[in-house]
């Protein structure tokens, strides 16, 4: 793993946790550690044999979002510094100073929002003094970023409605699919399935639906009617059960196939 990576794997790590979660919706810390970098490429000052950067950054924040880093400050400032000093480095970027960040509260920005701003800061013992073409001093124009909206996390695809349970009546070898809530079972050819037996009444019984269920009722026939060899005037009807009307056997059976 790269050194800067490590970093920012660092600064990520201060935030895990509880305070992490809260975290999201405010400036995140690593992306200030991102612009920070920004900032110093952006402010890049060439001499006649070196490219300096600037050594002092202030990072201004909503008091929202700085009250966020309450505890953790000291430790984030610190890994921001080591971050810069190791892009400086890779970069080869000469320093006045090793970089300095400074966190200040600002009442006119949003919370999610924060600013920059950079400046070149001789220090006060060098031995050796700065450029004289170097703008020391001068605060570079403060940039206003905004912490990206988190990005929303993908709605669960709906779950595929369940394929209705449907029911048929297997007469003679034929088989009636059960579409309505009331099927009539008889002689008469006004009947839903009709019955050629001479022994089963003109409108015999019934077949009816409630909910998911279903039950045969007896319609007051002369020679009743028998479910799985027992005689009935109403029963809940099983996958599977026989049904005798006259001599005539209709088998209650499913259609649909199983989940």
């Amino acid at each position: 793993m790269s050194v800067l990576r490590n970093i920012e794997t660092r600064i990520e790590g201060l935030f895990e946790g509880i305070f992490g979660r809260a975290f999201r919706t405010h400036v995140q810390p690593i992306e200030l550690a991102r612009k920070l970098v920004k900032e110093m490429d952006d402010h890049r000052s060439v001499s006649v044999s070196r490219v300096y950067v600037p050594n002092e950054y202030t990072l201004y924040l909503s008091p929202p979002d700085r009250k966020q880093f309450s505890g953790y400050e000291g430790s984030l400032v610190g890994e921001l510094q080591e971050y810069l000093a190791e892009h400086a480095r890779r970069e080869k970027y000469a320093l006045l100073t090793p970089p300095r960040v400074l966190i200040t509260a600002d009442d006119d920005l949003a919370v999610g929002e924060f600013g920059i701003a950079t400046r070149l800061v001789a220090a006060d013992d060098a031995e050796v003094p700065a450029p004289p073409e170097l703008p020391l001093e001068q605060p570079a124009q403060t940039m206003i970023y905004k912490a990206p909206a988190p990005v929303p996390e993908p709605e669960p695809e709906p779950e595929p409605e369940p394929e209705p349970v449907r029911y048929a009546l297997r007469v003679d070898g034929k088989s009636h699919e059960l579409r309505k809530d009331r099927i009539v079972l008889g002689r008469s050819r006004d009947c839903d399935v009709r019955v050629a037996d001479l022994n089963v009444s003109r409108k015999h019984a019934e077949v009816r639906r409630a909910g998911d269920a279903y039950a045969v009722v007896d319609l007051g026939s002369t020679n009743g009617t028998v479910l799985n060899g027992k005689r009935v005037s109403k029963e809940r009807l099983e996958e599977g059960d026989t049904i005798t009307l006259g001599s005539t056997e209709i088998v209650f059976e499913r259609t649909s196939p199983r989940p």
